[in-house]
């Protein structure tokens, strides 16, 4: 899946709270967000700033949506996993014995292979732990850190009912 695919599929509730964290925690990512994604649709940024905050928030989900701006999707999702759930990224990591800086971000290089049996049990540990859609976002998100992703992860993703996005 590329990035416009997750906003496509994810549930608006996800990407509410990922704009409330961003709006609550780092303004600076989302007013850069706010002028980028209108910079590209050939808006000024004080158009979209008018707007209610629901409705800021509608017309980002559905920008993000477009494939050209997959690049800023991506950076966006990244962001907002690594600064806001980087419990859910530790705990991941540990799971998979894939070694991180303890926030979540891998150290060294990902593993070419993954193993399915510890892939699985990872994702028993920490789905009970966090919202599953939350779970399945990153994991999109992970599976996208190599191309083509990992056959094990892409596999568990279409066939486990748990893991959607909406």
């Amino acid at each position: 899946m590329k990035a416009h695919d997750l906003y496509s599929a994810i549930d608006p509730a996800l990407v509410k709270d990922m704009l409330d964290w961003f709006r609550e925690n780092d303004r600076n990512v989302y007013k850069s967000a706010i002028a980028t994604l209108a910079g590209r649709r050939k808006l000024r940024p004080v158009f979209i700033q008018k707007k209610s905050l629901a409705d800021q928030y509608a017309w980002i989900h559905k920008t993000l949506k477009i494939p050209a701006l997959d690049e800023i999707g991506e950076q966006l999702l990244q962001a907002y996993l690594m600064s806001a759930q980087q419990s859910l990224l530790a705990m991941f990591c540990d799971g998979m014995g894939i070694a991180h800086d303890g926030k979540g971000s891998v150290v060294g290089d990902l593993p070419k292979k993954l193993d399915g049996e510890r892939l699985n049990e990872a994702i028993e540990k920490v789905i009970g732990l966090f919202d599953p859609k939350l779970l399945t976002l990153y994991l999109q998100c992970f599976n996208m850190q190599v191309p083509g992703g990992w056959p094990e992860l892409t596999a568990k993703l279409e066939s486990d009912a748990r893991l959607v996005l909406a």
